[in-house]
């Protein structure tokens, strides 16, 4: 009866094909969309108030715990999003509740030890890096698992189509509240320093991660009911290393230009360049609330061999996201010289670097959510492996040409790998599911 009920649920989930991704996408869109003015915001209010040096110092110690934070997940995260779906259903729930465990303690045990091992090193080699370094990087230690579980607990999350609590609390509340500890920290005589940005996030981030954690675990209740666990951890890490490795790839993708222009630039450079960055993430938004709301859909449609509703689905959400993405960016364009302007007026040589950055944004829709095909039906490895080595491209790229061309280097460097990462996982996707995901497929598809 539990199998039937819940091969009947995902049969339905299935036949809303033609409403349900768009809403659950346009949801997270929104939610997505409004953190980010949120996180403008606390940009914004960081760069006034800390100035150049110290944003530049804050931002790229945050670049750095979002890089982990994602990577220590070891997969787990996007692996809920594959494997929760079809144990429910197939009526496994005794596996369901097995990963919900296993996901949480590897979590939750990889962030702390990387955490401590990074406080272990801080604190045995205190010249291991610059002096104003030292205390933000301290403080990042202690966000860093809390970071890495609400990763978890998001992906759970965006596997139960539940896009609110999946989205809002780590993206929306945890930059309201940061945005709001900062101010007040410095109204009561707190130096703006980047220490002090990290301590506010920190607060930011645990009060985030206590709600989601609340709500999502009285949700599950009811779809998820309490009983015994069954466990598959070579299955699971097996499948989701893979994913893990495209997770870090992913996060180096967007943070390697930052990294390496920290390398070879002032903080001075590296704010003025990521300023940019946090407007580009408007574009950016427009393929995250695509694969939220999507990317357990492949999976379910996947279990019960509806071949017809995935391929439905691919074109569609394609379509959707490439013309969605050319929109926004160039509205994001259209406004950029508002928008840096709010973090100063030198900002506004940020122009071009913004405008490169979507350009690159844009091109890569074309190519469809091949990514999210090969780490949702099989393939992750390949995926991984593509990913990888595109990150290595985009690193090269960056150390080819931020030396001559400065933070206009790192955005064409950027915006190349991110175009022929797109267009490289395209062709694998059509190679190991015989699924065209490109866009003129899906138009090529209606037109017939």
């Amino acid at each position: 009866m539990a199998a039937g009920a819940s091969f009947g649920t995902t049969l339905g989930r299935l036949r809303s094909l033609r409403s349900g991704p768009a809403r659950s996408a346009l949801t997270v869109f929104s939610i997505r969309i409004a953190s980010a003015a949120f996180a403008y915001g606390a940009q914004v209010l960081a760069a006034r108030l800390m100035g150049w040096e110290e944003y530049g110092i804050f931002a790229t110690v945050w670049v750095w715990t979002a890089m982990l934070g994602h990577s220590v997940t070891l997969g787990l995260s996007q692996g809920a999003c594959r494997f929760l779906p079809v144990d429910q259903a197939r009526g496994d729930l005794d596996h369901a509740r097995g990963y919900l465990m296993a996901g949480a303690l590897v979590t939750g045990g990889a962030a702390l030890v990387v955490a401590l091992a990074g406080a272990a090193l801080l604190t045995l080699w205190p010249n291991l890096v610059s002096q104003p370094y030292q205390a933000p990087l301290l403080i990042a230690a202690c966000v860093l698992p809390l970071f890495a579980l609400q990763d978890y607990l998001e992906g759970v999350a965006r596997s139960q189509d539940w896009a609110v609590l999946a989205i809002a609390p780590p993206y929306l509340l945890r930059q309201i509240v940061m945005m709001a500890a900062m101010l007040l920290s410095v109204l009561a005589g707190a130096p703006a320093k980047a220490g002090v940005a990290m301590g506010c996030m920190l607060v930011a981030a645990g009060l985030a991660i206590t709600l989601q954690a609340v709500l999502l675990i009285l949700r599950l209740r009811r779809t998820i009911p309490a009983g015994p666990r069954r466990y598959r951890w070579r299955h699971w890490l097996g499948t989701s290393l893979p994913i893990a490795a495209i997770d870090l790839a992913n996060a180096g993708f967007t943070f390697v230009d930052v990294v390496v222009l920290s390398f070879l630039m002032p903080p001075s450079a590296v704010g003025l360049y990521f300023a940019a960055t946090r407007i580009q993430q408007f574009v950016v938004f427009v393929h995250f609330a695509a694969t939220a709301a999507t990317a357990q859909r492949y999976s379910a449609a996947h279990a019960i061999d509806d071949r017809q509703a995935l391929i439905l689905l691919v074109r569609r959400m394609g379509l959707a996201t490439a013309g969605a993405t050319a929109l926004v960016a160039l509205g994001v364009i259209a406004a950029s010289p508002l928008l840096l302007a709010m973090f100063g007026p030198d900002f506004g040589a940020s122009v071009p670097i913004l405008a490169i950055l979507a350009a690159g944004s844009v091109a890569a829709s074309l190519f469809g959510p091949s990514e999210d095909l090969l780490t949702m039906l099989g393939g992750e490895r390949l995926c991984a492996g593509i990913t990888l080595a595109m990150l290595a491209v985009a690193a090269g790229l960056c150390f080819a040409l931020i030396p001559p061309f400065g933070v206009t280097g790192a955005a064409s460097a950027m915006a190349l790998a991110t175009v022929l990462r797109a267009l490289v996982l395209a062709v694998a996707a059509g190679a190991v599911h015989g699924l065209s995901t490109p866009v003129w497929s899906g138009l090529a598809g209606a037109a017939r």
